[in-house]
């Protein structure tokens, strides 16, 4: 799961960062609110650290933005502030939960966890779908529905064919991808995308499935499901 971080504090975000990722969790890091609404309006976080006190936008500004946007990613406001009228302004833009600074990183790590738990739970937590190919989100096996043969992705596999599935009802654009798979500060070059999706694809059709990613020239790639025989 990919958490950001918007907080202008680069020592505490960095702290913070470090301690994400020890759970495997994939973290990016915005220290001013107008550089976090750009990247909290990709859509691609499942949770958002948010601080209040910003440079540029502050935090209640950036989550009724994201709100108003329709990004229903859940958000942790951190902020200084203890006044009840402050959490309740935070509440009111959309946040899921309020932690007061100074804080325990621990207890930090609790509530991420429990509204992440609480994201799943509304989910199919062990499917999706699309076609008649399957993808188990806990054993990154998929399977075609059709011929019942499964076959297992690796990670960059699995992350791209989930976030297509999701998004099968529109044209994916390839820098979505490469900021929900490889994060914003990557190195990455359109070949590794390429490889990539081109793994996917054999996969796809060992398994006898019927799905195709379509390239979209200029835009990026689309799910369909093909009538040609597989």
């Amino acid at each position: 799961m990919r958490i950001l971080i918007v907080e202008d504090e680069f020592k505490l975000a960095d702290v913070i960062a470090s301690r994400l990722k020890k759970e495997h969790y994939t973290v990016d890091i915005s220290l001013d609110g107008e550089e976090g609404l750009y990247n909290a309006l990709t859509d691609i976080y499942d949770l958002i650290i948010l601080d209040v006190m910003l440079p540029k936008l502050n935090g209640f500004e950036l989550l009724r933005e994201i709100r108003n946007k329709n990004i229903n990613s859940k958000v942790i406001m951190l902020t200084a502030k203890t006044m009840l009228d402050d959490k309740l302004t935070g509440f009111d833009a959309g946040a899921d939960d309020y932690l007061t600074k100074p804080f325990h990183l621990e207890e930090l790590i609790a509530r991420i966890n429990v509204q992440l738990r609480k994201k799943s739970s509304k989910q199919n937590t062990e499917y999706i779908e699309y076609g008649d190919i399957k993808l188990n989100i806990k054993t990154s096996t998929l399977t075609c529905t059709n011929t019942n043969e499964e076959i297992d992705l690796v990670c960059k596999e699995f992350l791209l064919l989930e976030y297509l599935i999701n998004n099968s009802s529109q044209i994916v654009s390839k820098d979505i991808l490469y900021d929900k798979v490889w994060g914003f500060d990557t190195s990455a070059s359109s070949n590794n995308l390429e490889a990539y999706i081109s793994f996917i694809r054999r996969k796809i059709k060992a398994i006898g499935s019927s799905v195709k990613i379509k390239p979209i020239r200029g835009l990026g790639y689309k799910l369909e499901v093909s009538d040609e025989e597989t």
